[in-house]
């Protein structure tokens, strides 16, 4: 019987149940049937929204690049970005993927007004009090090893803290890290593929 699960993945957590690094895993914070597996990657850095199931036509959808699905990451990042940087941003970037140069396609992007209320970190990012750390809300609809760090570290602001907040309409909304949420079937293909 096919399972769906949201999950907030905290920071330095490995996206799969089984480590040979002696890292921690999903298994450390998620109990679900030996089946279930993640859809996509969040890199260990990293935080926040995965799908679990074992739907493997779910998968197939969702990481397939002919079928387009918007993905929203916060990034925290190092000194301020001009109007300029964040539209060199949205019209695309260079940044390597596989050895190779890869021009990042048009997405979304601008700077939060105010931070966004998000988890604590631990340990939290290093702050340093004469430079600026912004968050900017970025939308994609690709999603290529590391994109958002490698985006921002080519318009000279590296990102320090980053989260994927939504897939579609999913959102982490009232998920804490290592929180999980069962949604149905009829849930999570309506919110994903607007069925």
């Amino acid at each position: 019987m096919p399972q769906y699960f949201i999950v907030y993945k905290p920071y330095q957590v490995l996206t799969q149940f089984s480590s040979t690094e002696n890292k921690v895993t999903l298994k450390d914070f998620f109990e679900v049937s030996k089946d279930v597996y993640p859809v996509g990657r969040l890199d260990y850095d990293s935080e926040g929204l995965l799908i679990l199931t074992n739907d493997t036509s779910l998968n197939h959808r969702l990481l397939h690049p002919s079928f387009k699905h918007e993905r929203e990451y916060w990034a925290q990042v190092d000194g301020m970005p001009s109007t300029h940087v964040l539209q060199q941003l949205m019209k695309g970037v260079d940044i390597t993927v596989d050895g190779k140069k890869y021009r990042t396609k048009h997405c979304i992007a601008s700077l939060f007004d105010h931070a966004p209320i998000v988890p604590e970190r631990n340990p939290p990012i290093r702050f340093r009090k004469e430079i600026p750390a912004p968050w900017i809300r970025l939308i994609l609809q690709e999603g290529k090893n590391r994109q958002v760090r490698k985006m921002t570290a080519a318009i000279g602001h590296p990102t320090l803290r980053l989260i994927r907040y939504r897939i579609e309409d999913i959102t982490l909304e009232q998920l804490q890290p290592g929180e999980m949420k069962e949604l149905s079937q009829k849930v999570i293909y309506k919110k994903l593929f607007h069925e």
